[in-house]
């Protein structure tokens, strides 16, 4: 790993100043997405405060409700990201995908990625996921992280690979190569499952696609999707 791309999952507003303050010493974070509250009256302030910093890539909407997202006022802040040519990162699981859908026609320009897919929701179940999805990926603008991939069953770690294939499998069909986004979800994964483990069921199942595939996957799609600033070793990636 020679670089990491920090998403913030705190709602204190204060916590965007101390992590970018944190990015000024550590070379390794090539970028922050921070988290504000759209339709709140302070939000044009504090964007405006975080992205004199060009660290400052975007905000993850998270602890919403879908109806929230696509109010005016919210919808009239979230506009103000895409203006700023940031990115939104959308927590909340299967409930938000129809939201995403509205947001991404709205605004064609913003890029948009879904956290933490496949859905639990979908497992063993791959057609069901490919519907649910269909709206979304029909939007070039809306990418996926594949950061929730790991399951335990009955206390164990699910280790057999050819359970997590179709979903993956479906993921690749309908975004295709070049937008799905590589993530950790670490600290959260440790709750699941080692990291090395949570690491190498994605890295095995891209070493069946060629090597310019994993590529995209690993760290060539985020920084598409993030415009993350190649500084410290990440920025021998793009040189």
């Amino acid at each position: 790993m020679v670089g990491t791309l920090v998403v913030e999952a705190s709602d204190w507003v204060e916590d965007n100043a101390w992590v970018l303050e944190l990015a000024k010493s550590n070379p390794d974070i090539v970028g922050f997405i921070g988290n504000l509250r759209p339709g709140h009256p302070d939000f044009a302030a504090n964007l405006n405060r975080f992205s004199a910093d060009p660290l400052f890539l975007g905000l993850r909407l998270r602890g919403l409700r879908p109806s929230e997202m696509t109010e005016a006022k919210a919808l009239a802040d979230i506009k103000r990201v895409a203006d700023r040519d940031q990115t939104i990162d959308v927590h909340g699981g299967v409930k938000m995908l129809d939201p995403v859908s509205l947001i991404a026609t709205r605004l064609p320009s913003l890029r948009i990625v879904i956290n933490h897919l496949p859905f639990e929701n979908w497992d063993g179940d791959p057609a069901a996921m490919r519907a649910a999805l269909a709206g979304v990926a029909a939007h070039p603008n809306v990418y996926v992280k594949v950061s929730a991939v790991v399951r335990q069953r009955e206390g164990k770690v699910v280790t057999d690979p050819d359970f997590y294939r179709p979903g993956l499998d479906v993921l690749f069909d309908q975004f295709g190569p070049d937008r799905l986004v590589f993530g950790s979800n670490w600290p959260v994964s440790d709750l699941i499952a080692p990291y090395e483990y949570v690491h190498g069921v994605v890295s095995e199942y891209f070493a069946t696609k060629s090597r310019d595939v994993a590529e995209k996957y690993f760290w060539r799609n985020s920084h598409t999707a993030y415009r993350w600033l190649p500084r410290g070793a990440a920025a021998a990636l793009l040189a």
